[in-house]
């Protein structure tokens, strides 16, 4: 794969299906990035602290914030002093070294709960509004129903005018069912009745569209926490996963929105959406440290996109 500018080992091997239709749309991010280090790496010749502190400047500019940044240019140093960087192209290498290993360690360590053998695994969609919870709650539904699971959707997001209508939508365009209430009504309690159906029926995944809330609102918070004791009550361990859904153009604010519902919600995942516009795509990086793995990116509206694991502006 071709990354940072860098070569393609494979340049006759052509590419189809899904990861040639993801990589095709996430090449302005990739693409940006890949300008800004290459400004730098080019005519570099020798790798000194002027050519780290160019580098430092285009990686905090490409939104992975600054103790991500200083984490990097930290190993590099220390790279250098052991051993001389020859050139623009070792240090290409080196800097996608880092960020890799930025994005794998917490996948490594990460232990989600598993649910009991009898019951469904139960996935909660949480974040602000607009990041593309109710969409992303619909391929995955889809992409679990192609793994042939049985898949069951809870709109439970019942304040957003059409919310509801939306997510009907994408259950009709997954095959799978879903069960609702009406506009305005209690979404623990919504939650309560999808539970009880997928355990009636022995589902495999209970898939929980939430109502987009900031994270500074601690009423919509502690109803997010209701829920959250609600779907225990009923399923131990209950929520499973709980995956933050954000606008990779948010930039370093999405930190503190990661922060604050891995507080309230207990976040264990993050799915990074709109990755197919303008976005930097360095925010992945800045979330990793201490906070959880990035996980499937969903790319505009087709249904048979199904995610494709922790992606991030050309880094995979």
């Amino acid at each position: 794969m071709k990354l940072f500018g860098g070569k393609n080992d494979n340049p006759a091997t052509p590419e189809s299906g899904l990861f040639s239709r993801m990589k095709q749309a996430v090449s302005r991010t990739r693409e940006s990035l890949s300008a800004r280090i290459e400004t730098v790496v080019a005519l570099t010749r020798t790798v000194d602290e002027q050519t780290l502190e160019s580098l430092e400047s285009v990686l905090l500019t490409s939104d992975l914030g600054v103790q991500t940044t200083n984490a990097i240019l930290t190993a590099l140093r220390d790279r250098a002093r052991r051993q001389a960087i020859e050139g623009g192209e070792e240090l290409r290498t080196l800097l996608k070294a880092q960020i890799r290993a930025i994005l794998e360690a917490p996948i490594s360590s990460q232990s989600n709960t598993l649910p009991p053998s009898d019951a469904p695994n139960v996935i909660f969609l949480v974040g602000v509004n607009g990041t593309g919870k109710t969409t992303s709650a619909g391929k995955l539904a889809a992409w679990y129903r192609a793994e042939n699971k049985s898949v069951l959707l809870c709109a439970a997001d019942t304040f957003r005018a059409a919310a509801i209508e939306q997510l009907e939508v994408w259950a009709a365009r997954s095959g799978v069912e879903m069960i609702k209430t009406r506009h305005g009504g209690d979404p623990s309690a919504v939650l309560y009745d999808a539970i009880s159906a997928a355990k009636a029926h022995k589902t495999d995944e209970l898939i929980v569209d939430t109502a987009g809330r900031l994270h500074t609102k601690s009423g919509l918070m502690d109803e997010l926490d209701k829920m959250r004791r609600t779907a225990a009550k009923l399923i131990p361990g209950a929520p499973h996963e709980v995956l933050l859904v954000m606008d990779a153009t948010t930039g370093q604010n999405g930190l503190q929105q990661a922060r604050q519902f891995t507080q309230s919600a207990g976040v264990t995942g993050i799915i990074l959406t709109k990755l197919d516009g303008t976005a930097k795509g360095g925010i992945c990086c800045g979330h990793s440290p201490g906070t959880q793995p990035a996980r499937p990116l969903r790319r505009r509206r087709r249904t048979n996109d199904r995610p494709a694991g922790v992606f991030s502006g050309g880094v995979r």
